[in-house]
């Protein structure tokens, strides 16, 4: 008993923090909640209150109530247009460049010849930013000096960047272009994971190639489904710089990031009716985001 008492008794109790290990979290903690509150969550209230409001950034500041969001769905004529645009953007990339990434994934990983020179090649618009890439593709896309009509030739040339039934889809195109190499790169990382021996098991049972891959490989890289999906919607609903570098995002390349631009800091000075289109963006992502993380909770509790 007394050995036990002196053993219990040498035993060290739980550290206590001294003056200074609190001095230290406080500022490790504090430091960057301070900016997150001052840089994210301020100015996104900030953003909520105004657009109930009119201001111009000079004079006084009116309440408003909803005659903003009124107005914005009502007789607004860009907004609607930038909505569907938008919607275009998560569609083209979700069904479009994410499943073409991920065949060009498969086709790498399997090892054909040069791989290293297409993962390259492939991956290397992904460093370029999207003004970067609406300025290569006004010099492939001009109508007068653009390296496409001039290789078709012909008496009329096409407005391919100036036609609103058409620059929509030219972008597009070029974003797709950026969008792939950056989902193909995440899924061959993901396939590169993948245990082999679940490829071997599914042969052995005799299923095919395709069957192995939907129903043994696809399963297995859903962590990375599921970071393609919100790169995706990032991408999505942050398109600005490519559609501005064109045109300054107007005449059918309106988006929703664009009017929040033109009516913040344009020559219309409307801060509480761009706060207004920002909250309509803010509560999109909202929508996107509450969904991925019901579905992933979802994913826990039945895992």
């Amino acid at each position: 008993m007394p050995n036990t008492r002196a053993r219990r008794a040498g035993r060290p109790g739980p550290r206590r923090h001294t003056r200074r290990d609190l001095v230290v979290l406080g500022v490790l903690l504090g430091i960057p909640l301070l900016l997150d509150l001052a840089l994210i969550w301020g100015p996104t209230l900030a953003s909520i209150g105004l657009s109930f409001t009119t201001w111009d950034g000079i004079g006084d500041i009116r309440w408003a109530g909803l005659k903003n969001y009124d107005n914005l769905f009502t007789t607004y004529p860009q907004f609607w247009p930038a909505v569907r645009h938008n919607l275009l953007w998560l569609g083209f990339l979700g069904f479009l460049a994410a499943p073409f990434g991920l065949l060009l994934a498969v086709l790498i990983d399997r090892g054909v010849r040069f791989s290293r020179f297409y993962q390259s090649t492939l991956y290397m618009p992904v460093v370029l930013s999207l003004a970067v890439v609406g300025f290569i593709a006004q010099l492939i896309l001009s109508r007068d000096q653009g390296a496409l009509n001039a290789v078709i030739g012909g008496r009329n040339p096409t407005d391919w960047l100036g036609n609103p039934g058409l620059n929509i889809w030219m972008v597009l195109l070029a974003a797709c272009w950026r969008h792939t190499g950056y989902v193909m790169i995440l899924y061959l990382a993901g396939l590169k994971s993948v245990d082999p021996g679940l490829k071997e098991a599914a042969a052995l049972d005799g299923a095919s190639e395709r069957q192995a891959f939907f129903r043994v490989v696809l399963p297995t890289l859903r962590p990375v489904n599921v970071i393609v999906g919100v790169i995706t919607v990032i991408e999505s609903l942050r398109a600005f710089d490519i559609v501005y570098a064109i045109n300054k995002g107007r005449n059918g390349l309106e988006l929703l990031s664009v009017l929040v631009t033109d009516n913040i800091i344009g020559e219309a000075g409307r801060i509480g009716f761009g706060s207004a289109i920002a909250v309509v963006l803010l509560l999109v992502s909202l929508g996107f985001i509450v969904t991925y993380l019901v579905q992933e909770l979802r994913g826990e509790e039945r895992r």
